[in-house]
């Protein structure tokens, strides 16, 4: 039986994994715990698996939002109060929000991104990011799925979201507040399932004086907030590794009532993307 080049690229990345990282398991690191892909698509069939394996159930509605509480994210590095209201009402109903999205990939980096989605984000569906302004001409279509447990309670809030030109899933990933082992200051944690594991980063939050926003991922030491990659083994057992990729994520509300996001991505201190969001309350 001869092997697809792309089962040989993905057992080789698998391998690489178990040989370059940190081998924990859930119990010693629950926070690293979170949603995986079946070995093909990843797309958005994730969440009812996710849901079924808690004994949970799946439900969508316009006051559904990535975070139960926006003051949930109150620790001793952050206040959530001087945040603009309108920046935390985004994040408790997102669903009631419309987005627009523009892109801008470094002329050094764009012939990684077109690598990286030939082999991964197109056969994946799972982060596509757009390669070009006019990808993104027609527009983004968002909704956000709430997982309950079986006790009825919220355990993440997944937000899937698709190019209206193309159909394409560019992002698929589950959000929830976690708090880092030894920090006193709860993060933004999303979690972007792949095939027997995921890619997760941890958001830390700060404000600017302003009612502004940022989230930063940063490089650093393992256990703090930063970008990890997982691979979900048999029995409970985890490899995880930090990702060299840092993020920083900028919200605020310019002087017409909108929303707006700066959001660049670097590998280790070279730019790769910038994205520009506005975002529109739609749902009163």
């Amino acid at each position: 039986m001869i092997m697809r080049p792309t089962a040989l690229f993905d057992m080789f990345g698998r391998l690489l994994m178990r040989l370059t990282s940190r081998r924990t398991t859930e119990d010693r690191s629950p926070w690293l715990v979170g949603p995986s892909a079946g070995r093909e698509v990843v797309g958005h069939g994730w969440v009812e698996h996710w849901a079924a394996a808690n004994d949970g159930y799946t439900s969508e509605g316009p006051g559904h939002g990535l975070l139960a509480s926006f003051a949930a994210l109150a620790g001793d590095a952050f206040d959530p109060g001087e945040v603009d209201p309108r920046i935390a009402d985004f994040y408790e109903r997102t669903a009631g929000w419309r987005l627009d999205l523009w892109s801008q990939w470094s002329p050094y980096a764009w012939p990684f991104g077109v690598l990286l989605s030939a082999l991964l984000s197109k056969r994946l569906q799972q982060l596509s990011l757009p390669l070009r302004p006019l990808d993104v001409s027609y527009g983004m279509d968002s909704t956000v799925v709430h997982v309950h447990d079986k006790d009825r309670a919220v355990i993440g809030a997944a937000w899937l979201r698709n190019l209206r030109k193309t159909g394409l899933t560019t992002y698929s990933g589950l959000y929830g507040i976690h708090t880092l082992p030894g920090s006193a200051q709860p993060s933004i944690r999303v979690v972007f399932p792949l095939p027997l594991g995921s890619f997760q980063v941890f958001l830390r939050p700060s404000t600017d004086g302003s009612g502004g926003l940022h989230l930063h991922s940063p490089l650093g030491r393992f256990g703090t907030d930063g970008a990890y990659l997982v691979l979900q083994r048999r029995n409970g057992v985890l490899n995880a590794r930090r990702i060299p990729i840092a993020e920083h994520i900028h919200l605020f509300v310019d002087a017409d009532g909108d929303v707006r996001t700066d959001h660049s991505v670097r590998l280790w201190h070279i730019p790769v993307v910038r994205l520009h969001y506005r975002l529109r309350a739609t749902a009163v």
